[in-house]
């Protein structure tokens, strides 16, 4: 299994970017887990701290560990039934941004590589193309030079790490990536995704509505 680093969640406060009586969306913070890990040193994530606040908060995604950005949680039962079934069915639009190893060319594309998770190493993933399950991400290079390039990316599929791991597939891996980056692109203070925008169909009156936060990096 390979190793990660220790966990030091950061300590700012709940950023509350909507909330309504269905719906609460936060933007989270990188490096503090979306829901409990294994263990008391785990337990300390989004969905407990957002609790507190909002005690019918009700999970309907994840983001990783070190991802930051747009997270929507329910505050029904059938808010969390609608909205789940909505990622599900691929019905929400995620856009994130990235900064990756490298100059991206050419500067929009489609990655299509299943993935599966990498059982002796996890919790890494890694593309198999007999075995694995679909993923698919679209990106858009917003601008590059030598060094690094900064990305949009649209998920079109929710698979763990698929960002991650389609960037690494193209040889662009994501800077400050603690699983998947080596060397001078794993020194960053950070991982360089964010979730910076999240389209939605309200639960309740099914109206299209879209939560921003922009990138800290």
């Amino acid at each position: 299994m390979t190793e990660i680093t220790p966990y030091e969640p950061p300590q700012d406060p709940l950023e509350i970017l909507h909330e309504d009586s269905d719906i609460v969306v936060v933007n989270k913070p990188s490096g503090l887990l979306s829901v409990p890990g294994r263990g008391e040193h785990l337990a300390d994530c989004l969905i407990t701290r957002l609790q507190a606040v909002f005690p019918d908060a009700l999970l309907v995604h994840r983001l990783d560990r070190d991802t930051s950005g747009v997270m929507v949680f329910g505050l029904t039962a059938h808010a969390q039934r609608h909205l789940s079934m909505q990622f599900e069915q691929r019905k929400t639009r995620k856009t994130y941004v990235a900064r990756v190893w490298g100059r991206l060319e050419p500067k929009t594309g489609t990655v299509d590589l299943p993935l599966i998770v990498d059982w002796p190493n996890r919790p890494r993933q890694m593309v198999d193309h007999e075995n694995g399950k679909p993923a698919v991400t679209e990106y858009r290079v917003m601008k590059a030079n030598d060094v690094e390039s900064r990305v949009r990316l649209f998920p079109k599929t929710g698979r763990s790490h698929q960002l991650r791991v389609h960037m690494l597939a193209l040889g662009h891996v994501i800077l400050g990536d603690p699983l998947y980056a080596e060397g001078p692109a794993r020194h960053f203070e950070r991982l360089m995704l964010h979730s910076e925008e999240l389209r939605i169909n309200h639960p309740e009156s099914g109206k299209g509505m879209g939560f921003r936060a922009k990138a800290p990096f």
